[in-house]
């Protein structure tokens, strides 16, 4: 079997995560609702949407939610966003005294109301002030493992991956995960996993791989070709929950289950609106759970229709109504397909601070460069 021969479980401190696949924070995706849907299929590391350090210090009630434990979830995983380290530190210890068993620190964000203050993929372009985030948060974090989430750079002639591996290693990280492509090209073009095996190759602690991650036989083949510890996986999820089970098959050496059909498609629609609307209410959860429809039903007969009208839907039950004129024995498409997220095909001019690149050894905060999770949630 592949888990007695091939694959070793994910260490990452006192956490020993099997099969080696965790499930990438994406912000408005990994809520609750969601990474309950994606554990029930498989096990593995299911890291909730980012949230702020300043908005959890602070008693922001909307970063309070985010990170609430809930009964029955572990490992329980939280990606934290932070720029000042005093207060990312601060976030680390109270999480950490409150329950949580791993904190991922966000470094990869290449959002444009981000970039520009400072923040997310701009981080590592300065290595002294990652430095000093990732001390003060595996300080404050105690026992608690905390790994860092990068991009190879901020676009081709700025590559900072090597450095934050680096500082990563040097500060205590107990991992570094790799979205193998640049702040400039989003989510376009291919994922480069040469850049994934580099890193590998340069640093000693464990090494996640992640971009292009669709199918189960893509995790394996990432980890065979680059030798990571182990795969992150986001988009190939969205609408796709089922795809851990198909992963944590492939990891112990089974067959992956097939699809389900499009009866089973809306059975799980259904079950991730109703936790939605428990999470958030019956209006927000169900004005979130419009753009999950597009994701669930794409490639199906008549979804360009469906979606349009759920796109629309103000209700569950108006949600039950659409649903009901589609062929529940329709089987899944064949290849399947590949939901998009904002950014998808196209690529971007990053924009850093004014006088940013002239004071690469500056670890001075950037000032002003921590939006509220609820504002990122809608970029």
């Amino acid at each position: 079997m592949l888990r007695d021969n091939t694959v070793s479980p994910l260490r990452l401190g006192p956490l020993a995560v099997w099969p080696p696949v965790v499930l990438a924070p994406m912000a408005g995706v990994t809520n609750y609702a969601f990474r309950s849907l994606c554990r029930e299929f498989g096990a593995g590391l299911y890291v909730s949407e980012m949230i702020t350090a300043r908005g959890y210090v602070r008693g922001n009630a909307f970063s309070r939610l985010l990170a609430g434990a809930v009964p029955g979830e572990r490992p329980r995983s939280i990606q934290l966003y932070g720029t000042d380290p005093a207060e990312l530190g601060e976030a680390a210890r109270r999480l950490a005294a409150d329950g949580t068993e791993h904190l991922d620190l966000n470094f990869g964000c290449p959002v444009p109301k981000v970039t520009r203050l400072g923040g997310g993929a701009a981080i590592p372009v300065r290595p002294r002030l990652m430095a000093a985030l990732v001390r003060a948060a595996v300080r404050g974090a105690g026992g608690v493992p905390v790994t860092v989430k990068v991009r190879k750079g901020i676009d081709d002639d700025l590559l900072t991956f090597r450095d934050a591996g680096r500082v990563a290693e040097d500060e205590g990280a107990a991992a570094i995960g790799l979205h193998a492509r640049t702040a400039a090209q989003l989510y376009s073009g291919d994922a480069d996993w040469d850049a994934i095996a580099e890193l590998k190759a340069r640093v000693r602690i464990p090494v996640l791989g992640n971009g292009d991650v669709w199918e189960a036989a893509d995790a394996l083949r990432m980890m065979r070709t680059t030798g990571c510890d182990g795969v992150i996986v986001g988009r190939g999820c969205l609408g796709r929950p089922w795809l851990f089970a198909a992963l944590a098959a492939a990891f112990e050496g089974r067959e992956p289950p097939p699809p389900p059909r499009l009866g089973g498609v809306l059975a799980v629609m259904r079950e991730h609106a109703a936790r939605l609307v428990a999470l958030f209410g019956p209006v927000s959860g169900v004005l979130q759970m419009r753009k999950w429809c597009t994701w669930y039903l794409v490639g199906f007969r008549g979804s360009a229709a469906a979606s349009a009208a759920l796109s629309r839907m103000r209700s569950l039950a108006e949600m039950e109504a659409i649903c009901a004129r589609l062929d529940p024995d329709e089987p899944y498409p064949d290849p399947a397909p590949r939901p998009a997220r904002t950014g998808e095909g196209r690529r971007q001019r990053v924009h850093l601070p004014a006088g940013y690149l002239a004071a690469r050894d500056d670890d001075a905060p950037p000032a002003g460069a921590e939006p509220s999770a609820a504002a990122l949630s809608g970029g």
